[in-house]
């Protein structure tokens, strides 16, 4: 997987949007800082281990992912670009391999919309865990938004 954010078409890649109620410094110290990351990351019921987050380009992000009911998902990630506090992006080292690029701009105050691209080199590998993570991004995106009403701006 290459180091600079890989040119997709929107059939290979999964892309999740919301707008939240909150200011565009906040939500990207949610997503930019580990110890409220580790809080909201991954789908409902899912838990976080960080071993390294070290937040900056071609800085590592490894953690292990641990599920409600079983299952350890160690997960190995590079940070490729940083663009504070309008854009984050990594590529996974730890199969399935996919980029992500997350976008966040100020919508109005206290309002701010972030895009959450899931970017894949090939459709069919973009195919195979649609089906899986759509559901999964908007109940990560759930957690976040807790996250975000129990954080001082």
């Amino acid at each position: 997987m290459k180091s600079e954010i890989i040119i997709t078409t929107p059939e290979s890649e999964i892309v999740t949007t919301r707008i939240l109620n909150f200011p565009q410094e906040l939500v990207f110290k949610a997503w930019s800082d580990p110890d409220h990351l580790k809080k909201w990351w991954g789908p409902k019921g899912f838990t976080n281990t960080f071993n390294e987050f070290d937040f900056c380009e071609g800085g590592k992000w490894e953690f292990i992912m641990h599920g409600p009911e079983v299952g350890n998902y160690a997960n190995e990630c590079e940070f490729i670009k940083i663009d504070r506090p309008n854009l984050i992006a990594w590529k996974r080292h730890s199969k399935p391999l996919f980029q992500i690029l997350a976008t966040f701009e100020t919508v109005a105050e206290n309002q701010t919309k972030v895009v959450f691209k899931m970017l894949f080199e090939t459709v069919e590998e973009c195919q195979k865990l649609k089906p899986y993570v759509v559901d999964k991004n908007e109940e990560n995106f759930d957690r976040l938004e807790v996250e975000l009403s129990k954080m001082k701006p």
